[in-house]
């Protein structure tokens, strides 16, 4: 089944003034309140009805527009959970390496992009990533200068936890060779990676960065996404970036954002300001270690591929542990990102000394976050569940990196690999998943989260397309302490998204499950079928507060 766009019957979405209502029938809603329904009415910014074709003709006479769905399918739009959004938008119209597949390669495109670009005055570029490439080592710093001309040259690598850089971009960074992670001919990582990145992202201009933001916001819009959560920092981003995007998204301009700020909270002062920019917390990049591809992930053993190194700890235990009494002593949600099993673990005994200050229920109250959670003991995914703790997950990082042959089991080996992103153990546990892109390490790609999380390479990890699912849409607005939204029943704000589907199907990670739950006595909501190798469903349509921020062309 292949459904033709949806028609209406009066003026399309766009012209239809605030607080008009509008049905959108002869579809399918996905919707826990009636796991058959093929009809939905909106009232202004809020889910009024939903149901089947039947009732849905007592509704018709009585509201402003209707929208025949021609069989697509509708379902509340998706969150993306942790987005970096103006280095998202550089990337869609800059210099992107992800797709380059040697090292010859990405030095060619730099120069071309250098050579289009002449009044730059720092050259941008992101995504290369060496263990792809058949020389499998990292460009040099005099490999770069030649590609860029001699000019200020930044690219980070695909997890953005290091980066190679030219000479003239090292030169405009004082004390540079003296900072924890430099080296001279080597991309940077630690200390002296945030410095390069902090002077080579001052030189974008607040024009361009607006530019960037507003690429981001409608790629975004495009793949169905009606909010993200903007993890911003000192070490990743700028004050005035995050408010400049906020200012962005408040004007209606696309998706809703809600902003994290990372960095850590000492004194009580310190809060104030997380509230003057705008963050719902002070949470998502606050960094306690790196990356797994940068070596800098936190690691309790050494890595299988250079056991000289267990990784790099930003942050000491007191710092974390601080942090999280601070916060939760003021009700504002707190967070880190932490990778590796050591990191973790820092910052599980962290909310155990805050739980042991402030009280376990004040702590699970706040639903305080962990980005990434790759690789966890027993003993911290127990502590997930005990002190209510959400788990900002990236299935496109096991689809990019994991298997037996990726670069997690050669980073690691591959018995320790193999225990990366343990969605499943996390869901049984009662963990609550809010899954995300870390745009633009991996793309904005909702559906094709879904599917990595549904078909983990790690089949003990897997978990049901409609558990993914729902942690990529439902489970982004419980991450920022709302559970009335990111589902389409009475009362819901009408953020959704109309698809371009083929047959639906109730995809379990066990075959002998989704067997039979494919009948539809199961009474389980259908969604698209996800098996890889298969086409994604494509957004006709993308609403946020009744209002469309994206309509593909004839859709």
């Amino acid at each position: 089944m292949r459904p033709s766009t949806p028609t209406t019957t009066r003026p399309s979405v766009e012209g239809t003034p605030r607080g008009t209502t509008v049905m959108l029938r002869g579809g399918f809603v996905y919707s826990p309140a009636d796991p058959f329904a093929t009809a939905i009415v909106v009232d202004g910014g809020t889910v009024a009805w939903v149901g089947g074709e039947a009732a849905a003709d007592s509704f018709a006479d009585g509201v402003d527009e209707v929208v025949q769905l021609d069989g697509a399918l509708v379902t509340p739009a998706f969150t993306d959970a942790h987005v970096h959004t103006t280095a998202t938008g550089l990337a869609l119209t800059g210099l992107d390496l992800t797709s380059a597949v040697s090292l010859p390669e990405a030095l060619a495109r730099t120069a071309a992009h250098a050579a289009a670009h002449p009044a730059d005055r720092v050259l941008l570029g992101h995504g290369w990533d060496e263990t792809r490439w058949p020389e499998q080592r990292p460009p040099t710093r005099a490999e770069l200068d030649h590609a860029a001309g001699g000019r200020p040259l930044y690219l980070s690598r695909t997890d953005v936890h290091s980066a190679a850089v030219s000479s003239a971009l090292a030169a405009l960074v004082p004390g540079l060779a003296g900072l924890p992670g430099h080296h001279p001919q080597s991309p940077l990582t630690r200390d002296a990676h945030h410095a390069v990145r902090r002077a080579a992202y001052a030189a974008v201009t607040p024009a361009q960065r607006e530019a960037a933001q507003r690429a981001a916001l409608e790629h975004a819009a495009a793949q169905g996404i009606g909010s993200l959560h903007e993890c911003a920092g000192p070490t990743i981003s700028s004050q005035d970036d995050l408010t400049g995007l906020l200012a962005l998204a408040a004007a209606g301009e696309g998706p809703r954002v809600f902003g994290y700020w990372g960095e850590p909270v000492r004194t009580p002062a310190d809060l104030d300001r997380v509230r003057d920019l705008g963050a719902v917390g002070a949470a998502g990049d606050l960094f306690v270690d790196g990356s797994l591809g940068s070596h800098t992930a936190c690691l309790h053993a050494p890595y299988a591929d250079d056991a000289a190194t267990t990784g790099v700890s930003y942050l000491d235990g007191e710092t974390i542990a601080r942090h999280l009494l601070l916060c939760t002593q003021a009700g504002v949600q707190a967070g880190f990102h932490a990778i590796g099993d050591a990191a973790v673990d820092a910052v599980v005994a962290g909310v155990r000394a805050a739980a042991e200050a402030a009280g376990l229920d004040r702590v699970r109250a706040l639903r305080h976050r962990v980005e990434h959670a790759e690789l966890l003991t027993g003993a911290a995914l127990a502590a997930f569940a005990e002190f209510g703790l959400v788990a900002s997950v990236q299935p496109a990082f096991d689809a990019a990196w994991g298997g037996p042959d990726g670069m997690y089991a050669a980073r690691l080996g591959a018995e320790r690999a193999a225990a990366l992103n343990p969605y499943a153990a996390l869901t049984r546990a009662g963990v609550p998943l809010a899954l995300g892109s870390d745009s633009p390490v991996t793309p904005l790609d909702p559906w094709g989260a879904v599917r990595a999380a549904a078909f983990h390479r790690t089949p003990g990890h897997r978990i049901s397309a409609r558990a993914a699912f729902t942690g990529h849409t439902r489970g982004g607005w419980r991450a920022v302490g709302r559970d009335d939204a990111g589902v389409l029943v009475p009362g819901a704000p009408a953020d959704y998204a109309v698809w371009s589907v083929g047959d639906l199907v109730v995809q379990a990670p066990d075959e002998r499950v989704a067997n039979w739950s494919t009948d539809p006595r199961s009474g389980t909501p259908g969604l698209p079928d996800l098996t890889p190798g298969g086409e994604l469903p494509t957004a006709l349509r993308t609403v946020v507060a009744g209002r469309t921020v994206h309509r593909r062309p004839n859709g």
